[in-house]
């Protein structure tokens, strides 16, 4: 196969990387925005910035410049870019008749002015308005960057309506040290992959109060609720979140050592200010800009999520680390129950 990834950050040369290696041999180039990182990358072999000390496959070429010439003759495009990029590279793919996929997850964040009843877009949402003809989906799963560039084990999902872009990744990706699981269930699979990143940030404040393994397993498992409860409201399968989307993805990113999601709540639980954690990081920490949308898309759909909502309150600084906390275990008896 002739794989096309669009963005050269992290995640993007680590996906780049695994098909690079596949035994198929397919042919992969990864192409950069930047020109300068372009040539460092192709210099070092390697991507010195987001993944020191890991070298590429001899095989992996590296691009930059217009890349819609290298469109033509792809079987395979996999946009890595963040999602407040997803919009503008859509644009770009217009008429790309090669199935495409993505990697951002989240909410878009909605427009400076918006009125008070906007909400954000899930990815699969802004493709529908953006470029409608694209045959595409989603690219996703418990998965940190510098774990798959090492070739390390690991599971990912491949979701789309479209079987033709199920099977692209599967050929694409489907290795020895990558299994990959169809489904179609997009909204399912977006929505634990735009959700999880802000539990992560509650689980890392939890865990940054030292307040024990009891209060982090209640937040995983009541924010699998909200993530689920959410999901449902926009049309997904309740089963999808618990696959490797849902559960899997939010237990990988709510207690892993390489999660920046949770870096971010463990430095505000230091006393960070939110500015002083994300400049810290050097990545960016999806959790940090999908929260308040996540909030906006439930309300908007009357889905309650407290802990997603303290999570917004926080980052505005509303909230100090432990009012945050006690603001959730003072919340009145509830029952145990998945619905509104």
């Amino acid at each position: 196969m002739k794989i096309i990834v669009l963005g050269a950050g992290a995640w993007g040369s680590a996906v780049a990387m695994s098909a690079a290696q596949h035994p198929a041999g397919h042919a992969v180039t990864l192409w950069a925005r930047d020109a300068a990182q372009a040539q460092s990358m192709r210099n070092q072999a390697q991507n010195a910035r987001y993944l020191p000390g890991i070298a590429f496959p001899p095989s992996l070429s590296v691009a930059d410049g217009d890349f819609r010439p290298l469109l033509s003759a792809a079987d395979l495009v996999v946009v890595a870019t963040p999602m407040a990029a997803l919009r503008g590279m859509l644009q770009a793919l217009a008429g790309c008749t090669a199935p495409v996929a993505w990697l951002c997850k989240g909410f878009e964040a909605v427009p400076a002015g918006a009125g008070s009843a906007s909400f954000g877009l899930l990815a699969h949402e802004v493709q529908a308005l953006i470029a409608p003809d694209l045959i595409a989906g989603v690219f996703s799963g418990p998965s940190f960057a510098q774990e798959v560039a090492l070739g390390q084990p690991t599971a990912l999902v491949a979701a789309s309506a479209h079987a033709a872009v199920r099977d692209a990744l599967v050929h694409a990706f489907h290795s020895p040290s990558v299994r990959v699981y169809a489904n179609e269930d997009i909204v399912g699979v977006e929505v634990g992959g735009a959700v999880k990143n802000v539990l992560a940030i509650a689980t890392g404040l939890c865990d940054g109060l030292a307040l024990g393994l009891n209060a982090r397993a209640a937040l995983i498992t009541r924010g699998l609720a909200e993530m689920t409860r959410l999901g449902l409201a926009l049309g997904a399968r309740p089963d999808t979140f618990m696959g490797l989307s849902g559960l899997g993805d939010l237990v990988l990113t709510a207690t892993g050592d390489l999660s920046r999601n949770r870096r971010v709540g463990l430095l505000l639980a230091e006393g960070k200010s939110l500015q002083q954690a994300v400049e810290s990081l050097g990545h960016v920490a999806e959790g940090v800009y999908s929260a308040r949308t996540v909030a906006q898309r439930a309300a908007v759909v009357g889905v309650d999520m407290p802990i997603t909502r303290a999570v917004v309150a926080l980052l505005d600084g509303q909230l100090t680390p432990a009012a945050a906390v006690a603001q959730l275990m003072g919340r009145g008896p509830a029952s145990e129950l998945i619905e509104p």
